[in-house]
């Protein structure tokens, strides 16, 4: 991200729990507000979730009052991609903001623990998570950066529980 503006394409950071991702994207996000980029970030739980809200009727927001920063932001990071039980709702609702992104070339980044291969048969990938056509999109919107290693907060108290 050190040649933005003159960056194309967004991250998406893959990886299992606790290997730096979050870290990674505020960290970027943190050097392009200090240039001054209007930049924004959401978990996408949280999202979803506040998009939910503004469907009752008490509430004093919107759907669009909520998405419109979302969609205007410079730079956004959407963390947790695929986190959220993947129901038609939650599937559409993905792919409105990030086909929105996509078509107006907002720079997003993307963090998720779900990974392109099963490294078990149990195991769900990213695209059965967010499905084919968002998989595929991503694919165009952003550079895949695989991270492994072990879970941080783990070593933070010598893994006791």
């Amino acid at each position: 991200m050190r040649e933005y503006p003159v960056v194309e394409r967004g991250l998406l950071l893959m990886g299992p729990v606790g290997v730096g991702k979050t870290h990674l994207a505020v960290a970027i996000l943190q050097g392009l507000m200090e240039k001054g980029v209007p930049c924004l970030f959401y978990e996408f739980g949280a999202l979803l979730k506040e998009i939910q809200d503004s469907y009752n009727k008490v509430s004093n927001t919107s759907e669009m009052s909520v998405l419109a920063p979302v969609y205007q932001a410079e730079v956004l990071v959407l963390d947790e991609l695929g986190a959220s039980k993947p129901t038609d709702w939650v599937r559409d609702t993905m792919m409105n903001i990030i086909g929105k992104r996509y078509n107006d070339k907002r720079l997003t980044i993307f963090t998720t623990n779900y990974m392109d291969a099963r490294r078990n048969p149990a195991e769900e990938t990213l695209e059965d998570r967010v499905g084919v056509r968002l998989r595929s999109r991503l694919y165009e919107m952003c550079r895949t950066v695989e991270l492994d290693g072990d879970d941080y907060r783990k070593q933070l108290d010598g893994g006791k529980v």
